[in-house]
């Protein structure tokens, strides 16, 4: 099967990424915005490229953009329309939401999909990135047969080591069961990562994933 991959890069540059993660009080009126937005102003958004989001059962919003570049990004940003549609969504949220934004991007396991109906992100910080990113590509070659619930996944990183990973799965059910024989038979691999890690992860289970290619 031939899977709809997210590209990370426009005409060989890289692409620039804004996360969005904030509290939602009002799911259905954030849906209903998002969905007003991909018909009326997605149109419009020079530049933009597609997105990645959902929210978890617990009413964590994560949203990745994804741009051309940084500048398009800004255009979009100081779009009237879009001033308008984000003071909407503003009146969702329960506090106000955090940005992070990159263009320091790395894939795994062929990258993401628009075809995943499971997405799992994870925030966290490793004090190397090279490094991180080596055993990244080292899990991809040992491990490829392990976990075919894993169609890929994108790491959108900060100059201090700050990150947020997109895994996108087959489905909630194969991702689980994947995850559970992962606990009880733990690759190596796994050790070593946990040594790069600076802190505790935090994880959102997007169960419902939207998925926006443009």
């Amino acid at each position: 099967m031939k899977l709809n991959r997210i590209k990370l890069d426009k005409e060989g540059l890289p692409v620039f990424v804004q996360v969005i993660t904030a509290k939602v009080k009002d799911r259905d009126g954030v849906d209903a915005d998002r969905q007003r937005w991909e018909k009326e102003l997605m149109p419009g958004a020079d530049g933009f490229l597609g997105s990645t989001g959902g929210i978890t059962s617990d009413g964590q919003m994560v949203i990745a953009a994804r741009f051309e570049s940084e500048e398009a990004a800004r255009r979009n940003s100081d779009r009237t329309e879009q001033g308008e549609f984000w003071s909407r969504m503003e009146s969702h949220l329960d506090g106000e939401a955090s940005f992070f934004e990159t263009s320091h991007l790395s894939e795994s396991g062929g990258g993401g999909s628009d075809d995943a109906g499971f997405v799992q992100v994870m925030k966290g910080k490793v004090n190397d990135i090279e490094a991180a990113k080596r055993l990244d590509a080292r899990m991809d070659k040992e491990m490829p047969d392990q976990r075919k619930d894993v169609l890929g996944s994108v790491t959108a990183y900060e100059d201090d080591g700050n990150f947020y990973t997109f895994i996108y799965f087959t489905s909630l059910e194969e991702a689980r069961r994947g995850e559970k024989e992962m606990t009880e038979n733990p690759p190596a691999v796994m050790g070593e990562w946990a040594a790069l890690m600076d802190g505790e992860m935090t994880f959102y289970d997007l169960e419902e994933p939207w998925l926006t290619t443009k």
